[in-house]
């Protein structure tokens, strides 16, 4: 056997060997023929791209409308490119469409704006409202907005209303479904597999761990969830019925109105949508693509409308950006965008150290003059929003204001990093509050059991035996008990020093409720309503500053990581097998949503959700709810 044993291992090993060195020998043969493909590019006038002197831009966004991107491997990009595969999980910088569409205005170049939507997928209404504000500035310019698609979901419509004309395939879609939300609860599921769960909590409304409780939704989380859904479904319908020359009354919220209308136009959502004054006209993509031909001209190859994509459009624009100003006074933007976890994270997550490290590179830079931290999260580890707290104290303390932006959501965690801050900016419809605070353990003794595996011994002390495979003692749960109570009680000791509220005041609105940005102003948990604009011009104004610019500080890229990039941005298409370079999305098939990958996703979400906890004590302050916007 030992023989046999010592063969395979033998095998094995070489297998390993084998498969490194064709992997080394594979992605060192691509970054050579990169860098060889950047030198002939860099070297061809045909590398430049063009924006044609009389054009459309299409902004054609695809994948999930973002703060912040999440760190991607960039040998990961350039295989992606290279063998013509989408990722999995695309983001679009909502910086980089605000910017795209305000250098449009002012570009005689563009004389017409498309929007082609098919390719957005989740949003949340306060990107989407800051899109819809530079649409408006857009449009002050003269020019026009064409919406087209083959349908529309509810936060691609909310940008398509923007427009002078929005069409609509004849045999399209579209159907405006409100804001819910519904989670799937574990509860059963757990009994049946014997393991015990054990929840610390303080919160009434605290609902986060309610689907590991429970089999459904408490009467209290419904009472807080109607009521800041409620408030977010209102401004949607209050924002695009202005854009459409309408009553909010014209949205079908009942069933019968909409069956009713339905059948009125002959059981088309096409039809419908054109008799209910969504769309203004219904045509086919070669229809659309006439139409546009005829407003500004073909293209060089004469088979579609003259037109340029977001992407290249960017790229174009970017290349011509001027240098950063040097001398002058900065106001730093720095992001803090995902579940906030324990350590250093990449860009996406928001890491108590990687965090701490970014807020303390303002405070050390002479030229920053004020802070502005834009906060786009649910939560996540309770200590690791007490480290970057306690670096905003730092920077207030070296006399720098410091100015909260709240984006789609600022809760519980997001809440507690808000706080410190000398203001607090928040959108209409920013989900925010959730002062709450839990904390989660499971033990598997009763599975284990099952199994016929059993765990014993001795200790020397009454705490010795704690850990998942034993059953937690009447002790250990008060002492857990005690400590989430404390936590809770640093929380809205926290609300109340920054706030100027007592500690009642901030108990009556905390519980673990959530609110929208506009019932928070009320309460006295922000102090205006307005966009990261907003919040930098109170930053420059706290700081007395009267000419100054902002300063993006982010996770620098390591040496390497920004060449590849460079390499790879600057012979983007060259290894496509497709078609990646054409920007004609009329002959383009939409994003497939199928029930199976929908029920798929919710769990997958859920249980990345618990498998990312990683706080030292176990406690979070964390909005579970949030995270569906």
């Amino acid at each position: 056997m030992t023989v046999l044993a010592n063969f395979f291992k033998h095998i094995l090993a070489g297998g390993w060997w084998l498969y490194t060195l064709v992997r080394s020998v594979v992605l060192n043969l691509l970054f050579v023929i990169l860098f060889i493909s950047f030198i002939v590019v860099s070297c061809s006038d045909k590398a430049k791209i063009e924006v044609p002197k009389k054009t459309a831009l299409v902004v054609n966004l695809v994948g999930d409308l973002v703060e912040q991107k999440q760190e991607i491997n960039p040998m990961d990009s350039l295989v992606n490119d290279f063998f013509d595969q989408k990722d999995d999980k695309p983001e679009v910088l909502i910086s980089n469409v605000v910017d795209v569409i305000a250098r449009a205005k002012n570009d005689d170049r563009v004389q017409l704006l498309v929007l082609q939507l098919q390719g957005l997928n989740n949003s949340g209404l306060s990107k989407l409202q800051d899109v819809g504000k530079a649409l408006v500035d857009y449009k002050s310019s003269g020019k026009r907005i064409i919406a087209l698609g083959d349908q529309y979901t509810q936060d691609q419509y909310y940008l398509a209303s923007y427009a002078d004309d929005v069409w609509l395939n004849p045999q399209g879609f579209m159907l405006l479904d409100g804001y819910g939300r519904y989670n799937m609860y574990f509860k059963s599921a757990l009994e049946k597999l014997a393991i015990n769960q054990h929840i610390f909590r303080v919160g009434t409304f605290k609902s986060a761990v309610e689907p590991f409780l429970r089999n459904d939704m408490s009467e209290e989380a419904k009472e807080a969830n109607k009521l800041w859904l409620g408030d977010l479904w209102e401004q949607y319908k209050q924002d695009v019925a202005r854009q459409r020359g309408f009553d909010t009354d014209n949205f079908d919220e009942s069933i019968e109105n909409l069956l009713t209308k339905f059948s009125q136009s002959d059981s088309s959502f096409a039809q419908y949508a054109l008799a209910n004054n969504w769309v203004d006209q219904l045509k086919s993509r070669d229809q659309m693509r006439s139409q546009l031909t005829e407003l500004v001209g073909e293209n060089k190859k004469g088979t579609s409308y003259s037109q340029i994509g977001f992407k290249d459009y960017l790229k174009a624009s970017t290349a011509n950006r001027a240098f950063e100003n040097q001398s002058t006074d900065k106001v730093a933007v720095i992001v803090a965008k995902g579940t906030i976890l324990n350590g250093t994270q990449k860009p996406g997550l928001i890491g108590g150290d990687s965090t701490a490290k970014l807020l303390r590179k303002a405070r050390m830079d002479k030229k920053v003059k004020a802070v502005v931290l834009r906060v786009d999260s649910p939560g996540g580890s309770a200590f690791a929003s007490e480290i970057i707290r306690q670096e905003i104290e730092l920077i207030k303390a070296a006399g720098k204001p410091v100015v909260a932006s709240m984006g789609t959501y600022a809760a519980s965690g997001g809440y507690w990093i808000s706080a410190p801050a000398d203001k607090i900016y928040a959108a209409p419809s920013t989900i925010t509050g959730s002062i709450g605070i839990f904390g989660m353990m499971m033990t598997f003794e009763d599975s284990l059991s099952k199994l016929g595996i059993h765990t014993d011994g001795v200790g020397t002390t009454d705490i010795s035996s704690f850990g998942p495979t034993q059953p937690l003692t009447d002790g250990m749960s008060q002492l857990f008990q005690l400590s989430i109570n404390k936590g809770y009680q640093d929380f809205i000791s926290l609300v109340a020093t920054n706030r100027g509220m007592t500690l009642e005041q901030v108990d009556a609105v905390a519980q673990g409720r959530v609110w929208s940005g506009k019932k928070a102003k009320e309460l006295g948990l922000v102090d205006k309503l307005g966009n990261l604009t907003d919040a930098v011009i109170a930053a420059a104004e706290l700081a007395k500053l009267e000419q100054y610019d902002t300063l993006l500080i982010e996770k620098e890229p390591s040496s390497r990581h920004k060449l590849i990039q460079q390499l790879i941005g600057n012979t983007s298409g060259i290894f496509s097998l497709g078609t990646a370079n054409s920007v004609d999305l009329l002959s383009a098939s939409s994003v497939t949503n199928e029930p199976v990958n929908i029920v798929i996703k919710q769990l997958h979400t859920q249980l990345e959700t618990m498998k990312k906890f990683n706080d030292p004590q176990g406690k979070y302050t964390l909005c579970l709810v949030c995270s569906g916007q």
